[in-house]
């Protein structure tokens, strides 16, 4: 899954990376080292400009709410749980169905976090000696210090509360695709710990790699067979991954100090 990730690269430079022709100054983020559902988080996209007389999409990098609000919901309450949308089924569930027809954009990342149990807390769980195992965090990242361009897809979703000139009347909001974590050796693996990304956790955010940033984005492309081809892995061995402080843990902290590295897993929670 995605529960978590780290975004701090700023608008000028995602811009250079895809290739942005329109972005708002004053829809600028800034870098997040902590993102949480909910949160506004930036989004690549292509889509025709609003009240342009020229139809042609134009690649943007808008502000979008992570958490996915279907345009057929009668309230927002359930965009907190719709953070992720599996790649096997994405196609056919009613609420991710529509946007992965028209609806695509890539969601710009440094890496995800994700939690593993560590061995003697396990034990305890199982032993019944502990009821909430502290977890490890570890950060997966491209090995070569690359955007991780995740897979999204975003809706609009209107509030029928608010009259039409109010800002808060449309919502943009998205989700992050996941697919099987991958099984095949880390390009980079901690001493101790994790191997592979399925150590890690069974599920992973679907990477992007350049050669398929135009296809995904191109609203042009509408039949979900074709697409599904899109939703396979990227190649193996790109990522490494290595522990980080348990400070992570808390979405009240931020700061690049959340991607150090630690020379090993905090103690009680080893691998």
């Amino acid at each position: 899954m995605c529960g978590r990730y780290a975004a701090s690269r700023r608008p000028e430079d995602l811009a250079g990376i895809f290739e942005i022709e329109k972005w708002e100054p004053e829809e600028t983020l800034e870098p997040d080292y902590n993102v949480a559902p909910t949160k506004e988080v930036h989004a690549v996209l292509d889509r025709p400009l609003k009240d342009a007389e020229d139809p042609r999409p134009v690649r943007q990098l808008r502000t979008l709410k992570w958490g996915l609000v279907p345009s057929w919901s009668k309230t927002p309450e359930g965009g907190a749980r719709m953070i992720n949308a599996r790649a096997e089924t994405v196609h056919e569930k009613p609420s991710y169905r529509r946007a992965f027809s028209s609806r695509r954009c890539i969601l710009p990342a440094d890496g995800y976090y994700e939690w593993v149990t560590g061995k003697q807390e396990r034990d305890l769980e199982v032993e019944g000696k502990k009821k909430r195992p502290r977890k490890q965090p570890y950060f997966v990242t491209p090995a070569d210090g690359s955007v991780f361009a995740m897979a999204g897809l975003y809706e609009f979703w209107r509030d029928r509360t608010l009259p039409d000139d109010h800002p808060r009347a449309w919502w943009v909001t998205c989700s992050v695709i996941t697919t099987e974590a991958e099984t095949s050796p880390l390009a980079v693996a901690p001493a101790e710990g994790p191997h592979s990304l399925a150590d890690i956790h069974p599920r992973m955010p679907l990477m992007l790699t350049p050669d398929r940033w135009d296809d995904w984005l191109d609203p042009s492309r509408t039949d979900p067979e074709d697409l599904r081809g899109l939703l396979a892995p990227p190649p193996p061995g790109l990522m490494r991954a290595y522990p980080v402080a348990t400070a992570v843990s808390n979405v009240r902290n931020n700061g690049p100090e959340l991607l150090k590295e630690l020379a090993a897993p905090e103690e009680g929670t080893l691998f």
